[in-house]
């Protein structure tokens, strides 16, 4: 069972920068809940929201000694209007960030080191078309550092999962949507938006 899902912000500068935040010094974490997961191709936006962006995310998953055993991709759902609205009250953005079914994931597979995912292609396609795209070579902070920092401030349990940052090119989905992940070689997912 997923407990918690450690999320880091703006681990691309690209995408800092394309909703006008600053480039950070130090890791940026937010908690998703880990019910809000879920194995599957289909994504049910829950009929409240009004505008919920894509977020391609390289997904690693701490096995029972709080070590990273697999790898997947993640959807980080947002529900931005809501989230910019929230911001500029000074307030939560929990809701626009961890409402039901606000992250789509894919199978997770075996990593050995952390070392074979630096420099893998990260991209989502939506209706045939390239919408995002970057390399896992382009996070500001590097996996270990990520893992040590969100080991050394947060109480991670077995089966978390840490998302690790989105590039640039974040969009609105809707209904009818058809979203292929790739992750290099290694993964290719699809969701259908319902």
């Amino acid at each position: 069972m997923i407990r918690n899902i450690w999320a880091a912000g703006r681990n691309y500068g690209d995408h800092a920068k394309e909703l006008g935040n600053d480039v950070p010094t130090e890791p940026i974490i937010f908690l998703k809940a880990g019910s809000c997961a879920f194995f599957g191709q289909e994504i049910a936006l829950p009929s409240w929201t009004q505008e919920v962006h894509h977020e391609i995310e390289l997904a690693l998953k701490f096995d029972a000694n709080l070590e990273i055993s697999h790898f997947g991709l993640a959807l980080d759902l947002t529900e931005r209007k809501l989230q910019n609205h929230l911001k500029s009250l000074g307030q939560p953005w929990t809701l626009a960030k961890s409402f039901t079914g606000s992250c789509p994931l894919t199978q997770f597979h075996k990593v050995s080191s952390l070392n074979t995912l630096k420099n893998l292609a990260l991209a989502l396609n939506i209706n045939g078309e390239v919408r995002q795209l970057g390399s896992t070579q382009q996070m500001i902070f590097s996996l270990e550092k990520l893992v040590d920092f969100v080991k050394s401030h947060f109480p991670v349990c077995p089966d978390d999962l840490l998302l690790t940052g989105t590039p640039s090119g974040v969009g609105p989905i809707f209904r009818g949507d058809r979203l292929v992940a790739q992750l290099g070689s290694l993964i290719q997912h699809e969701w259908f938006v319902i």
